[in-house]
């Protein structure tokens, strides 16, 4: 079946209006812009869906960031307020209290500290404009479990939560994004290595194997199935205790 990304890219726009209507009528979009495809992508879906003037992107640095030019040229390109928060301060402070505690911080604990972090300030930056903040993953990130819980993996409306890469990309183009923002290589911002580098397969394989369950390296499909079950804890509501007055 062939991806119609016009019509998709027309009923996301209609999907975040009726968000925002039922949601946060008279709120603004903020988005917290990576320089990245996905937050470019959200970021020009909620322009079209709610206007310029309701879209508020938000550039989140640790310390310096080679590539935040980007994240500045979509702004002068969607033509929105935006603001500059540099995360470092805090993410210096967090390190140095748990290396106190624990003699150490590192690993993973270290790596998903800045996008939780970036939550935080993007829900601080919310209350202070009458916001709703942007969820900005895709299906393929989610798939594998490629998103820090409570970080980048949060928000109040998620666009692009069912779409592929290669489809994320497709909308891109036909909401009038240069390659620039759409074609980006993507990298993760944390520790230097593109998605796919830490994945150890690319998006088109991935993508592949989930719209038409083709993977033709079986290591790869074992690997791509064995990330999927472990992370799915992730996309699920939290468990609760189903307590019950009555039964008692």
């Amino acid at each position: 079946m062939s991806f119609n990304a016009e019509k998709v890219k027309n009923d996301i726009v209609k999907w975040i209006q009726d968000w925002f209507e039922e949601n946060g009528k008279g709120c603004k979009a903020v988005v917290g812009l990576s320089g990245g495809k996905d937050s470019s992508v959200v970021a020009a879906l909620c322009v079209e869906a709610l206007g310029r003037e309701n879209v508020y992107g938000v550039l989140m640095p640790n310390g310096d960031q080679f590539d935040i030019d980007v994240s500045h040229k979509l702004v002068e390109h969607l033509g929105i307020d935006s603001t500059v928060i540099n995360i470092k301060d805090a993410y210096e402070g967090v390190v140095a209290q748990v290396t106190k505690t624990f003699g150490k911080f590192d690993g993973q604990a270290k790596v998903n500290l800045p996008p939780r972090l970036r939550m935080s300030v993007l829900y601080a930056v919310s209350q202070m404009i009458n916001g709703r903040v942007a969820n900005t993953c895709n299906l393929s990130e989610d798939w594998v479990g490629y998103a820090t819980r409570y970080g980048d993996g949060a928000g109040d409306f998620s666009p692009l939560a069912n779409l592929t890469v290669q489809e994320v990309k497709a909308v891109g183009r036909a909401a009038g994004l240069p390659s620039l923002f759409v074609d980006k290589v993507p990298i993760d911002g944390l520790c230097g290595l593109t998605d796919e580098d830490n994945l150890g397969f690319t998006y088109a394989v991935l993508d592949k194997y989930i719209r038409e369950g083709i993977c033709d390296d079986m290591d790869t499909k074992e690997k791509i199935d064995r990330m999927h079950r472990m992370n799915l804890f992730k996309l699920q509501p939290m468990p609760s205790f189903p307590y019950s007055p009555e039964e008692q």
